[in-house]
């Protein structure tokens, strides 16, 4: 019972969210996944960790499509060149059954989750109010 409630919850938070706050649930679910996936490699767990890194996969890969390169210029190719080197080290991580690339992407989307949590409120009402691209794209399951 305690699950559905809480499920409830979650799916009521994110499709009321702007696309500012979708963003930053996304970079979260990213960083519990590959904290997952570490405490996974120390402790053997092959499927677990696995599940945890494609996991984290996905989300990155969202992130990376949902870049309007467009309109973002430099920084949306920086910050797909940085997604891309992201799930370069998850794949390195889960084929090597290594922490180190783990850390690595840990580090990155943790300093990139910090950069939008600080916004100024005039950065936030203009990614809140960011045009969503019309493309449709298949829904991403954050739920394994």
């Amino acid at each position: 019972m305690r699950t559905k409630s809480y499920q409830s919850y979650f799916e009521d938070d994110v499709l009321g969210a702007s696309p500012l706050k979708l963003v930053q649930l996304l970079y979260r679910a990213a960083l519990d996944s590959i904290a997952a996936a570490r405490r996974f490699v120390r402790l053997g767990d092959i499927r677990s960790r696995s599940r945890a890194v494609s996991k984290a996969m996905a989300i990155v890969t969202e992130l990376s499509l949902s870049l309007n390169v467009e309109q973002g210029g430099e920084l949306s190719r920086n910050l797909a060149q940085l997604y891309g080197y992201v799930e370069k080290l998850l794949i390195q991580a889960n084929f090597e059954q290594r922490e180190q690339p783990l850390e690595e992407a840990e580090r990155l989307l943790s300093t990139l989750a910090e950069a939008w949590a600080i916004l100024t409120p005039e950065e936030r009402a203009s990614v809140s109010q960011a045009p969503v691209q019309s493309e449709t794209y298949e829904p991403v399951s954050c739920a394994y």
